[in-house]
């Protein structure tokens, strides 16, 4: 259960590009990178077809179950981006063309010889009550309305609006993370880092095992927004780690 000054978001994925495969999705790391830095606990991720009740349903659910939601994806000019119509959906309102948005986007296409057309007028369909997130790319606006923030799916977009989300985000204490090498595989370290794990409940341990050319590794990791408490597990997970390499006949190696 977070605790009362967390700060957590959940990120919602669309499209059917992605689903399918054809696209490949990099906006899930981006996103985690960015929650990451702010000192935001990305919660969950969820990726939906572009079906207006598919995206509603899930947006309800994340954004009364979160801090932020963000979305990205299905805010282009086609008749499949249909993100803007679920959001005003779910939130019961009109989706009119936003005068700001639609002066942005007139600007950008007067720079470039661009028809304006109804098409492309589809970009500047904002719900009513929502705030535009700044696109320094393309010019067609994301938006924010309560907790969700709309974004484009086209990954230099999407990471240029999260940076325009910045100042407006309310960031959660910084989480820190410490790294233990064990040169030996999980199961011989599992029982006992489960028993520090009973220990230290505020300190988030991971067991990732990696497949060496010539012998078997488990990294560890903890994670804790509290210096103190992280170091103390840290150094009964060495403690550990360096009996289960005693026992093994291994050498503990020197820490980078």
């Amino acid at each position: 259960m977070p605790s009362a000054d967390s700060v957590t978001a959940g990120l919602l994925v669309i499209g059917d590009e992605i689903l399918s495969g054809r696209t490949k999705d990099v906006n899930i790391g981006a996103t985690a990178d960015f929650c990451t830095d702010l000192g935001i606990e990305l919660k969950e991720v969820r990726v939906v077809s572009d079906e207006t009740d598919e995206i509603v349903d899930a947006l309800n659910a994340m954004r009364v179950r979160y801090t932020y939601v963000f979305t990205t994806g299905g805010i282009g000019p086609t008749h499949d981006d249909i993100t803007a119509d679920a959001v005003a959906k779910a939130f019961g309102v009109a989706l009119p063309i936003n005068p700001l948005a639609r002066e942005m986007l007139e600007s950008r296409w007067k720079q470039t010889g661009t028809e304006v057309n109804e098409a492309r007028l589809r970009m500047a369909r904002i719900p009513e009550g929502a705030d535009l997130i700044v696109n320094s790319v393309s010019a067609a606006p994301g938006f924010r309305i309560d907790n969700v923030h709309v974004m484009a799916g086209v990954p230099v977009i999407m990471r240029a609006m999260l940076e325009a989300l910045v100042p407006t985000l309310r960031g959660g204490k910084k989480v820190l993370s410490v790294t233990v090498k064990a040169l030996v595989g999980e199961g011989t370290v599992g029982g006992p880092l489960g028993e520090l794990q009973a220990e230290y409940p505020d300190v988030k341990m991971g067991s990732y095992p990696q497949m060496g050319q010539d012998r078997i590794m488990t990294e560890l990791v903890l994670r804790s927004s509290d210096p103190a408490r992280l170091e103390e597990a840290a150094a009964k997970v060495r403690a550990m780690v360096a009996a289960a390499h005693a026992k093994a006949g291994i050498a503990t190696p020197a820490e980078d």
